[in-house]
């Protein structure tokens, strides 16, 4: 997905009065806005972890970032502690706007593979056309016919964000979710950062068994909503959309979107009442600083980020 910047971004009065650093961590946080889809919002710790106090503090000052309680009309009304990038949606689509834009171009394409007049007209364009749509003798009774497969599990397993996905069929990027015989050896299993893996415990423990192959940009979110809203919150929450999902999510980032809208836990929050099946966390004893940090450090040793 594509983020937009006006052309005349870079000598607007207001980048001008910025500077060129807090200029440069609103061109990130917009493009971050534009991969994720959340219409301009901004979880806090991503902006901290992007940008430093000062430069925040200089960008919702100019009014290019607005915090929680702001006043402008334009603009949604973003979490305590956390950011909205000022007018996102002037310049850019909106999340719906793009979900509804991406069915009617799968729905296009759905249309054109299952017509046969065109399959047919295919078919009589050439005789390279006509040779292709023939059918083909078995490979052993022609000895000259490369029998290697020309599309290998190795080379075009992994599918680009967004690509469409037969939900009929087990996904060969990753062993979970499906039966498929030519799965992965448990050797290529994605590798958990370790401040998102009571999550995984968590998520596996209750059924909710997904893949993990995420980007670094998807841990360092996933660690932000641990520590916003707590393990047992996001279970439960990825628990009513697997009940409500017309067919089973296959991949961790079907739960992000749910996820990114839950509200932030009080820190004097509560525990469960009696009968329920949440258990709380106990306290954290570093810093969020610290685990973002940590689950940093972890991702580039491991070869992630």
């Amino acid at each position: 997905m594509w983020s937009k910047l006006d052309d005349g971004f870079h000598s607007h009065p207001k980048i001008r009065r910025a500077g060129n650093a807090a200029a440069g961590l609103l061109a990130r946080l917009i493009s971050y806005s534009g991969q994720h889809l959340t219409d301009g919002a901004i979880l806090g710790a991503v902006a901290r972890d992007y940008g430093t106090a000062p430069q925040l503090r200089k960008l919702v000052a100019i009014g290019l970032l607005h915090e929680h309680g702001h006043a402008c009309p334009r603009c949604a009304q973003p979490g305590a502690g956390d950011y909205v990038v000022h007018d996102f949606l002037i310049s850019n689509p909106s999340r719906e706007q793009v979900h509804t834009g991406r069915g009617k171009d799968a729905q296009r394409k759905r249309h054109q593979r299952n017509t046969s007049s065109n399959r047919e007209r295919n078919a009589s364009d050439s005789p390279t056309n006509q040779n292709r749509t023939a059918p083909q003798p078995h490979a052993e009774s022609n000895p000259s016919f490369d029998t290697e497969a020309q599309v290998s599990e190795g080379r075009h397993a992994g599918r680009l964000a967004g690509a469409p996905v037969d939900p009929t069929r087990p996904d060969p990027s990753t062993s979970y979710g499906g039966t498929n015989k030519q799965a992965r050896p448990p050797a290529d299993e994605p590798r958990i950062a370790e401040p998102v893996r009571p999550l995984v415990d968590a998520m596996t423990a209750a059924g909710l068994v997904v893949g993990w192959h995420l980007t670094p940009d998807d841990w360092l979110l996933l660690h932000a909503l641990v520590e916003r809203c707590t393990v047992p919150v996001l279970v439960e929450h990825a628990r009513g959309a697997w009940e409500g999902a017309r067919t089973r999510p296959r991949s961790a980032r079907y739960f992000l979107p749910g996820w990114r809208s839950l509200p932030a836990m009080p820190a004097n929050a509560p525990g469960p009442g009696p009968g329920t099946n949440v258990v709380p966390l106990r306290p954290a004893t570093t810093s969020h600083t610290d685990h973002l940090l940590a689950g940093l450090a972890l991702l580039e040793q491991e070869g992630l980020a």
